[in-house]
């Protein structure tokens, strides 16, 4: 019989490393406030609800393994009770590295009970050249439930000198009202989209982008006063609203100066603190 050769380093076939997580949170009423129903948690997604005293509960959501890449699978559940109001976001910015092969995947799932509200809250994604991230989020309301959502996406640092030239990268955004569509709002880039007409036409030269809606009975009312705050250096912003729904669109050179409008909008909007982990 033969003896077996070990392959050497340079033949050994390389096997990437990939991560994949998913973390799933219940909140529901009980004797008289909203508290932890279920938690679930695996791989590289975790989800922590930090004490906040007198306000509204918040929930966390954090990916350990740093970052995102091609074959990567990344999943965020929230389900809010009839009757609570619940604020979410992310630890830190997400960021999305150069793919050699793949695509990430990204699906965030929330739900809202009947009389219920969500802040859904996400700080930036960040996306480096050579990135390949697919991202669905959807968010189904009960009847009288409504929420605020928002997503803030920056190409590269501008600080560190850093351009986007391949990408690709698809963005959906879905909320349902009792099963039917109330939001639809779809994106999507590739190379061929940032080198149009000498490189980021369809952005106007921006290099940060974001879209901020609020979904709920009374949400036009509110158009004057977002449009209020619409005036940061550097920002290009519009503001829409009609039939229980308010929509914001946002430009900028960089990504500081969309959160700085970004967070204004929001303090206009909810009247009460950012999360503690947006530091600001």
């Amino acid at each position: 019989m033969n003896a077996v050769t070990p392959l050497s380093p340079e033949t050994r076939p390389a096997v990437m490393e990939r991560s994949s997580g998913c973390a799933f949170v219940a909140l529901r009423q009980s004797r008289g406030a909203t508290r932890l129903a279920d938690l679930a948690q695996a791989g590289s997604a975790k989800a922590i609800l930090p004490r906040v005293a007198g306000a509204v509960p918040e929930v966390v959501y954090l990916n350990t393994s740093g970052g995102l890449t091609g074959g990567d699978r990344l999943s965020y559940r929230l389900e809010v009770g009839a009757g609570c109001r619940v604020l979410a976001t992310t630890q830190t910015a997400e960021r999305a590295y150069a793919a050699g092969e793949g695509v990430a995947e990204v699906r965030v799932s929330h739900s809202v009970g009947a009389g219920g509200w969500l802040d859904w809250l996400p700080q930036e994604t960040i996306l480096y050249d050579g990135a390949a991230l697919e991202r669905h989020t959807e968010i189904e309301l009960a009847g009288d439930a409504g929420c605020l959502m928002l997503e803030s996406v920056v190409l590269g640092r501008a600080a560190m000198g850093e351009t986007v030239s391949r990408l690709k990268f698809r963005d959906a955004r879905t909320v349902r009202r009792d099963g039917r569509p109330v939001l639809l709002d779809p994106l999507a880039f590739d190379d061929a989209a940032l080198a149009a007409a000498g490189g980021f036409a369809v952005l106007g030269g921006a290099r940060a982008f974001a879209t901020l809606a609020m979904i709920g009975q009374g949400a036009e009312d509110t158009l004057a006063r977002a449009r209020a705050v619409l005036d940061e250096p550097g920002v290009e912003a519009a503001a829409s609203a009609f039939d229980g729904k308010l929509v914001l669109r946002l430009l900028a050179p960089d990504g500081w100066p969309l959160r700085r409008q970004v967070v204004r909008v929001l303090g206009a909007l909810r009247g009460t603190a950012l999360p503690r982990v947006w530091q600001v």
